[in-house]
């Protein structure tokens, strides 16, 4: 699996390919800054690009905005963002084309090297993995709309997992009840957010998060 890694600090850069490539990953190139990063993406077309949001020249959210402007050249290109912090709107902008294939963790994850290396594998898939308190953050932004009111504490609590990346037989085994307790309980939140049903998981987590943008 070919990797583009995004990363102004030397140190987490260097771990970061140590680490995918003790696991088997290829890093095909690794940068430092917005420009380069679009032009590697572009270029490598790599099986997940690696992305930290704040990159120079500006610090503020150019490794976001190349990889938004190469997902724009190569439709459906997998991006992991790499966050310091939750930020609700970079959330936001990375879910707006909804075309699935992206996740956003906060770099304090990378510790733990097996989720870490898992995340990359969901979105290198097609999948869709968000960080818990990103979920937790978008999930209270939209607290006070009537159809996320209206779910039970055991339904957005499923909402939350789901939204994670985890499947119905993940969340089961999370909070200790079947796979059909899951499973309904996933009915009863589509009805009252108004989604379509699917049997895809990583379209049913993208129309979950697409819902909870502004």
């Amino acid at each position: 699996m070919r990797i583009v890694i995004a990363e102004d600090q030397v140190l987490l850069r260097t771990g970061l390919i140590r680490i995918l490539e003790a696991y088997g990953f290829e890093v095909v190139a690794s940068v430092d800054n917005g420009p380069d990063l679009t032009r590697a993406l572009v270029e490598h077309r790599p099986d997940v690009g690696i992305v930290d949001v704040r990159l120079p020249p500006g610090q503020s959210d150019e490794g976001l905005r190349a990889a938004i402007e190469a997902r724009a050249q190569v439709p459906g290109l997998p991006i992991l963002v790499l966050s310091q912090y939750v930020e609700q709107l970079y959330a936001r902008e990375l879910m707006s084309d909804r075309s699935g294939a992206v996740g956003y963790l906060l770099k304090e994850r990378v510790s733990d090297v097996d989720r870490f290396v898992d995340a990359v594998r969901q979105v290198a898939a097609g999948g869709t993995v968000m960080d818990p308190e990103v979920v937790a953050a978008l999930l209270n932004h939209r607290a006070g709309h009537e159809p996320l009111r209206s779910l039970t504490p055991r339904e957005r609590e499923v909402l939350e997992l789901m939204a994670e990346g985890r499947s119905n037989s993940a969340i089961a085994a999370r909070m200790f009840v079947t796979e059909g307790a899951v499973s309904k309980h996933s009915n009863n939140i589509f009805a009252k957010l108004g989604l379509e049903q699917s049997e895809e998981d990583n379209r049913r987590v993208l129309a979950v998060l697409a819902y909870l943008q502004d």
